[in-house]
C-alpha cells in the first residue's frame, strides 16, 4: 500500500511546479512544440524542456518528433480533473476567507449589511 502513494506522490510532486501546472493546461487543447510551450512560459528552452522531462518522467505527457520538431500531449486527459478539484478548494477557501472576515467585522461592532428584503 505504501508503494501505491509514492507512486502517487510522484505523480503530484510532477505537477507542483506553476510552469509544469501551465503546460499540463496549455496541453489540454492539444499537442504543442516546445518553441510554443517556450514562448506562452516566457522562459528559455533548457527550463521548459526539464518540467517537461519532469513531467514525461511521471507519465503525464508524451512526446512525439514531427521533423525537426518535438511535440507533447498529455497521457491521460483525467489529469483535469485534478484541477478542478483544486480549483474548487481554492473557492471554497476563498469563500471561507470571506466568511470569517465578513464575521469578525460584524464581531467589531460593525453593522451587517442588510439586503432590501430584510426585515
Amino acid at each position: 500500500m505504501k508503494e501505491r502513494f509514492e507512486a502517487q506522490a510522484k505523480i503530484i510532486r510532477a505537477m507542483a511546479h506553476p510552469t509544469r501546472l501551465m503546460i499540463v493546461d496549455e496541453l489540454k487543447s492539444g499537442p504543442r512544440c516546445v518553441c510554443e510551450l517556450t514562448e506562452l512560459a516566457g522562459v528559455d528552452t533548457s527550463t521548459v524542456s526539464k518540467h517537461l522531462s519532469v513531467l514525461k518522467s511521471a507519465g503525464l505527457i508524451a512526446d512525439e518528433k514531427k521533423g525537426l520538431k518535438v511535440f507533447y500531449s498529455l497521457k491521460m486527459q483525467c489529469v483535469l480533473n485534478f484541477f478542478s478539484c483544486v480549483d474548487l478548494v481554492l473557492r471554497a477557501n476563498a469563500d471561507e476567507m470571506q466568511r470569517l472576515a465578513d464575521s469578525s467585522s460584524t464581531a467589531e461592532g460593525d453593522e451587517p449589511k442588510r439586503n432590501k428584503n430584510d426585515v
